[in-house]
Order: C-alpha cells, then sequence, then structure tokens
C-alpha cells in the first residue's frame, strides 16, 4: 500500500512540476485566432469559437503534453533503477495515452480558405513542405496504434499548417493539404480530415493525390452522407483514374449504392 501510495505520489509531482515549466514550443499551443476563413468556405464545425473555449482547450492541451511527459519520465526514472516492472507499467500506459484520440477542438486556423489557389512555386514553402515529410515517414505507419510516434505526426500538422499559413499561393498547399488528411484520419479526427481533402482537389482541381476518393469514403462509411458520397465517387472515377486500385474501389461503392437507391 505504501509502495502505491508513494508512485501516486511521484506522477502527481511530476505532472505539477511539468506543467509548470514554461512553454517549451508549440507542439500543444492553438494556431493564432483570425480570419482563418474566407468567403463561400463552409466550416467543420458550426461552432464560433469563444475567448474562454479557447482558454480551456489551451489548458486541456497543457495537462495532456504534462501527463505523456510524466509518463516518459518515469519510463527514464525506472529504467536507470532496473526496476523493470514498472517500466513496463509506465510504457504500457504511455502507449494507451496515444492510442486515444486526441481531437484539436479549436480547427478553424487549420483548414484555410476554399478560395486559395495552389500556383506558385515558392522554395521556403517546399522546404516546409519537405520537413514535413521527414516527420511523417519517420512517424512509422498508420493507422493507430501502429504509429511508432505520435508526437511526430503532430509535429508534421504543424509544419504542413505552418506551410499553408504563410505560402498560401504556394504549389505546394494541396500536397501539404492532403498529407494532413491522411494524418487526422489515422488519428480518428474524421471530420478535420473531409475539411483537409476538400481543400486539396479546391485547392488544385488537379491534385495528384486522390483526395475526392478519401474525401467521399470518409462521407460514405464515417458519416452516412451517402448522397454527397455518390456524387464525389463518381468525381473519382473520372479524375482519379490513374489511382486504379482505388477506382475499382469506387465504381464498386457507385453500383452499390445506386442499387439501393431502386
Amino acid at each position: 500500500m505504501t509502495r502505491m501510495v508513494t508512485t501516486a505520489a511521484v506522477i502527481l509531482l511530476l505532472i505539477v512540476v511539468v506543467g509548470c515549466q514554461t512553454d517549451t514550443g508549440t507542439s500543444q499551443r492553438l494556431p493564432a485566432r483570425g480570419g482563418a476563413y474566407g468567403g463561400g468556405m463552409e466550416r467543420p464545425l458550426a461552432v464560433a469559437t469563444s475567448a474562454n473555449e479557447i482558454d480551456l482547450v489551451e489548458k486541456m492541451a497543457a495537462n495532456r503534453q504534462a501527463y505523456q511527459q510524466s509518463l516518459q519520465a518515469l519510463i527514464q526514472y525506472y529504467n536507470a533503477a532496473g526496476n523493470h516492472t514498472k517500466v513496463t507499467w509506465a510504457e504500457r500506459e504511455l502507449t494507451a495515452l496515444n492510442r486515444i484520440p486526441q481531437y484539436q477542438y479549436i480547427i478553424e486556423a487549420q483548414v484555410m480558405p476554399a478560395n486559395l489557389r495552389a500556383t506558385e512555386s515558392i522554395a521556403a514553402a517546399d522546404q516546409l513542405y519537405e520537413e514535413g515529410g521527414r516527420l511523417y515517414r519517420d512517424a512509422g505507419i498508420l493507422p493507430l496504434p501502429i504509429t511508432k510516434d505520435v508526437e511526430a505526426l503532430r509535429a508534421a500538422l504543424r509544419k504542413y499548417e505552418e506551410l499553408i499559413r504563410q505560402y498560401p499561393t504556394s504549389d505546394k498547399i494541396d500536397d501539404a493539404a492532403y498529407k494532413m488528411g491522411r494524418i487526422h484520419e489515422g488519428l480518428s479526427d474524421h471530420m478535420i480530415a473531409l475539411s483537409c481533402y476538400q481543400r486539396a482537389y479546391q485547392w488544385d482541381p488537379a491534385t495528384p493525390y486522390p483526395a475526392r476518393f478519401r474525401a467521399a469514403n470518409i462521407l460514405d462509411r464515417r458519416m452516412n452522407r451517402r448522397a454527397e458520397a455518390l456524387e464525389l465517387y463518381q468525381e473519382a472515377i473520372v479524375k482519379e483514374a490513374q489511382f486504379t486500385d482505388l477506382r475499382l474501389m469506387a465504381e464498386r461503392r457507385v453500383l452499390e449504392l445506386n442499387t439501393s437507391k431502386d
């Protein structure tokens, strides 16, 4: 019993200490507020963001980060102490934490207006895209829980978000949006993933990725918005025909949806 109380006290102390530290970076900071939405753009969630909501979400994000860092500190401590049993416990708890969907809640600044256009070759944007791609590859395999490094995925998201925010005319914004969609979908943030896929083909109708198919699949399988999904599957069959396996899946699903209407 004494050991349990002591362990709990150590964890609580670590959380308090980490939570009181100064900000170590942008990993849990929310995007700046401002005019992220333009004319003709639908909101992924029709809820206005208040200052109170932002404060609550920022506190939650800080506590989430503190919890993760506390577990990592425990793993290091027990490794150094040679307590393999407790190392296993802490590692299991950290793995379970990483498997839990971690929603962003404030998404206005993450998904930019639909009327952007991917037109310019910009070296600085290309560099951000490459940095995001490296982090994306380093993270391992999606979907969770197979992913090796969830924080690397979130770091990749931040690179792609920075690219779109700073260079909204770059010819890489549709590529970044598609990669963001893949990450969010793997993290079970399906609403945000849908918006990212939509932006990819809205910003560049000739985007080299199967964004329409993936958006249709979310509408179909996750949201039961079958009429919208059917229309998008049909577009994907024509405009993303080079992705043979996905095209065949889309054709089969179009047939199924049309049959179900009869």
